[in-house]
């Protein structure tokens, strides 16, 4: 039986990738550093902010000491912001499936690389904010996906509210990075992806794989859990 829904942000809800791709780009410059939109997708998607500019560190491409990297990840979410303002949207099929969980009572929450600033900015400017029971952010895990600790984390959010605790087995996570997946599936949670930012192929590890999420019906969600 399905007790939870519980959603990656950038990629699922919101079409912000290219956003954050753009931010950092925006920040990076600064200092004489610049990726591509392929290495971005490739390479770096999964990340948190700081794991990101870690990782340029480390490969010798960044010149910044990591003490550093705090300030750095706080020019890129003011730019960030200034972008998701302007040019932040919600995925087509979202607001219909939030809905529909909404009518079933089915419980939710966002499980994100994202910082909780740039979540809430774009759910309340969406108006979305109300369908979510529990958040966990980027500043709320010391491990980032594929480390399952933020998936486990929402889940213990949502069962904070609750007299029977939801089992892993009954909660499915929406996903569109292989990250993601392998940090769902080390959590015992059922796994749907959406090819919003990769092609069906890449997204093979999940247990259904679909175009938009209104093409999921509650029957598809509880057949997962089953």
């Amino acid at each position: 039986m399905l007790q939870a829904v519980i959603f990656d942000f950038d990629g699922v809800i919101t079409d912000s990738e290219i956003l954050h791709f753009r931010a950092f780009n925006a920040v990076l410059g600064r200092h004489g550093c610049e990726i591509t939109k392929q290495e971005y997708y490739r390479d770096y998607l999964g990340m948190t902010d700081v794991d990101c500019f870690k990782a340029l560190i480390g490969e010798g491409r960044l010149a910044v000491e990591e003490p550093h990297i705090q300030g750095l990840v706080q020019q890129k979410t003011k730019v960030f912001e200034q972008l998701a303002r302007t040019e932040g949207r919600i995925i087509e099929g979202v607001r219909e499936f939030l809905q529909m969980l909404s009518q079933n009572r089915v419980p939710t929450a966002i499980c994100s690389g994202a910082l909780r600033a740039e979540i809430e900015l774009i759910l309340e400017g969406a108006k979305l904010r109300g369908y979510f029971d529990a958040i966990v952010s980027a500043e709320e895990v010391k491990r980032g996906k594929p480390d399952p600790q933020g998936f486990v984390l929402a889940l213990r959010k949502l069962n904070q509210r609750r007299v029977t605790p939801i089992a892993p087995g009954r909660c499915v996570v929406i996903e569109d990075s292989h990250w993601g997946l392998q940090a769902a599936k080390a959590a015992n949670m059922r796994t749907i992806a959406v090819t919003n930012t990769y092609e069906a192929d890449q997204l093979k590890q999940a247990d259904k794989v679909v175009n938009r999420l209104s093409d999921l019906t509650m029957q598809d969600l509880t057949q997962l859990c089953s």
